[in-house]
């Protein structure tokens, strides 16, 4: 897996969003991005996911270009800003239909995701009566549930115990040892810290700062 970003930029009424990123990420590590509200992050991610279109740049995935060869990566989880589901279906059957649409896993593999965020998959309740946390725990479960190639949770920890932040770390760590690229954004610094192997700073819609997080060995 590999995505490669040149020459990045998007603005929107003129106003500059993204200015020239260049950027190569790959499976197998979890990379932070680092920045003020407004900085540019959360667009980099969704330029990454496909879901706007650059001003000038390419994004390639694997040697495909966005928006010329593929509209989005072919193997993607997302979670960005506030999870949307239906209302009034259970966690179980909302996943159940955004599984529909690739038909990639069974409900075997949905109840499995949903129990490694802490959910369970016999809940009854539906959407409208999780809380804020369950709410978080669910949207997670849709991005893992297809074991995608590319990760991308923007404040993945929001709102969650702490017990429910340590399932989702066990989760992200063993997707990256599965050779997923991982892409995360988050307020907490040393939170991101602890996750990410390399962690971007962004700035104005630049990258401003590149660091590789030296992990503590036992000995």
């Amino acid at each position: 897996m590999k995505v490669k970003i040149d020459n990045l930029s998007k603005n929107i009424k003129r106003a500059p969003i993204l200015v020239d990123m260049n950027l190569e990420l790959e499976g197998g590590k979890i990379y932070g991005f680092k920045g003020k509200n407004g900085s540019g992050k959360t667009m980099l991610m969704r330029a990454i996911c496909g879901l706007i279109i650059p001003t000038s740049g390419t994004i390639e995935i694997n040697g495909e270009k966005l928006g010329k060869d593929i509209s989005f990566p072919r193997s993607i989880g997302v979670l960005i800003e506030n999870p949307s589901f239906i209302s009034n279906y259970t966690g179980l059957k909302n996943l159940q239909v955004l599984a529909s649409i690739q038909k990639k896993i069974g409900d075997e593999d949905i109840k499995k995701s949903l129990e490694d965020v802490g959910l369970d998959p016999n809940d009854k309740r539906t959407y409208k009566k999780y809380s804020l946390g369950m709410k978080q725990r669910l949207g997670i479960a849709a991005a893992i549930m297809e074991k995608p190639e590319i990760v991308i949770l923007d404040e993945p920890i929001n709102a969650l115990d702490e017990s429910g932040a340590e399932l989702v770390r066990g989760i992200l760590w063993k997707l990256r040892d599965g050779g997923s690229a991982i892409i995360l954004a988050c307020h907490d610094a040393e939170e991101l810290k602890f996750l990410s192997d390399e962690i971007y700073t962004i700035s104005e819609g630049k990258i401003v700062g590149h660091d590789i997080v030296a992990k503590e060995t036992a000995s």
